[in-house]
């Protein structure tokens, strides 16, 4: 199986240490590179081509955010993952928006790091607790009037993994919940993604929410 190959890009010298010392006793994770800023995050990963990015927010040069904008746009298929001490939504909804995969405080357990970073290139959103909620409460304000027309193109099924996805819950998960097979749940998905002509879960969760579609 294909390493993969993670970028690391922290101004932190000790923070960068520690995920190089964790990360390397993973065997399917290989640490290409490391930057100590935004500008140079966006040149190494143009140089390195990773398949994930962890990148913090707050750095000189260039901040986190405007890194991942600057990446995304010129490599569509790198996963990005924030991976900050900032959950509010400030910090949070920015980060999504310039196509972050995942979003992820430093507190999280190296294990489920290491989880977020496969998870993530296997095309799932990975958002820490706190800041899911964060999430669902600034796009759940009204601050634009819903829009129910795409989402109106929606089986009742597609709808219903919607509503399971925009929770943050996996396939596995979404699964579950719905009884049905996860191979199910990735078509539908890939349905959803089409209708609604958005790129990624991370976007139809958070267009889901936006547009008031999410039931309890």
């Amino acid at each position: 199986m294909t390493n993969i190959k993670v970028l690391i890009a922290d101004d932190h010298h000790v923070v960068r240490r520690g995920l190089l010392f964790f990360l390397k006793t993973q065997k399917d994770i290989e640490i290409i590179g490391e930057a100590t800023n935004g500008k140079e995050a966006v040149k190494l990963a143009a140089e390195l081509n990773p398949d994930v990015v962890l990148m913090d927010l707050s750095m000189p040069e260039m901040d986190g955010v405007m890194a991942t904008k600057a990446i995304r746009e010129t490599n569509a298929t790198v996963k990005i993952i924030i991976l900050t001490s900032y959950g509010d939504q400030d910090h949070v909804i920015p980060a999504l928006r310039a196509g972050a995969s995942g979003y992820q405080l430093k507190d999280i357990e190296p294990d489920d790091l290491v989880q977020t970073i496969r998870d993530v290139l296997q095309g799932q959103s990975k958002l820490h607790p706190k800041v899911t909620s964060h999430v669902m409460a600034h796009l759940s304000t009204p601050a634009t009037i819903p829009s129910q027309t795409k989402i109106d193109e929606l089986t009742k099924r597609e709808k219903e993994v919607l509503n399971e996805l925009a929770k943050g819950k996996s396939n596995k998960e979404i699964a579950s919940a719905l009884f049905i097979t996860e191979k199910t749940v990735k078509t539908h998905i890939s349905n959803i993604l089409s209708k609604l002509q958005l790129s990624d879960r991370t976007q139809a969760a958070i267009y889901a929410v936006k547009n008031g579609y999410v039931e309890s």
